[in-house]
């Protein structure tokens, strides 16, 4: 189990502390899912440098492909690394007819950030994670290729090794259930490959 400190960081040797307040956006309250991600950067430093930008997207932790774990923000604070949410009952095809009519209509009228819009009037369980009750997880990883061609490289064994270490850990301190734990394609309109060869 992990001993999370008053301001929402690890204390672990495993863990290196390299807070970013720019990826920081207002409180985290409660914490009912974990991403994992892939950066599309070649280096953590290059992940770093973009965390310093002023309104800057970015997770709460970042894999080195060594396996190095940094803590990038508090978990305690809200990062915005889920873009618009899929519909849960959609994806599990367990929609009622009404709900399958609302969320054709509020994807009518906004498409994806109008579906988003509508999963986020509603309460987990009932929509899946977002961006202000999950944990984010970057792993170093670049792509190949363009547009919708483009592919992710598979983590390396020492990221894979690390991110089995660091969810494990925070499924128990933070009572996660498994089930909660998605690569980021899984919730939100991302490349598909991205994190697919993450292993937790």
């Amino acid at each position: 189990m992990l001993f999370i400190s008053k301001q929402g960081h690890v204390d672990h040797d495993r863990v290196r502390i390299r807070i970013f307040n720019a990826i920081e956006h207002g409180s985290m309250n409660v914490v009912h899912g974990i991403v994992v991600h892939q950066t599309g950067a070649s280096t953590a430093e290059s992940t770093f440098s973009s965390y310093q930008q002023k309104g800057a997207n970015g997770a709460h932790f970042l894999l080195d492909q060594d396996g190095t774990i940094y803590q990038t923000a508090s978990l305690t604070r809200v990062t915005y690394h889920v873009g618009n949410i899929k519909s849960r009952c959609l994806e599990t095809l367990q929609c009622s007819p009404v709900e399958i009519a609302a969320s054709r209509e509020a994807f009518r009228q906004g498409k994806y950030k109008g579906l988003n819009r509508h999963e986020m009037t509603k309460s987990w369980p009932d929509r899946l994670p977002s961006n202000i009750d999950s944990i984010g997880i970057e792993l170093v990883g670049m792509y190949r290729g363009e547009g919708k061609e483009q592919i992710y490289e598979d983590p390396t064994s020492e990221q894979n090794d690390s991110l089995k270490w660091l969810i494990a850990e925070l499924i128990e301190t933070l009572s996660i259930d498994k089930a909660e734990v998605y690569a980021h394609p899984a919730v939100s309109y991302k490349n598909p490959t991205e994190a697919k060869a993450a292993q937790w």
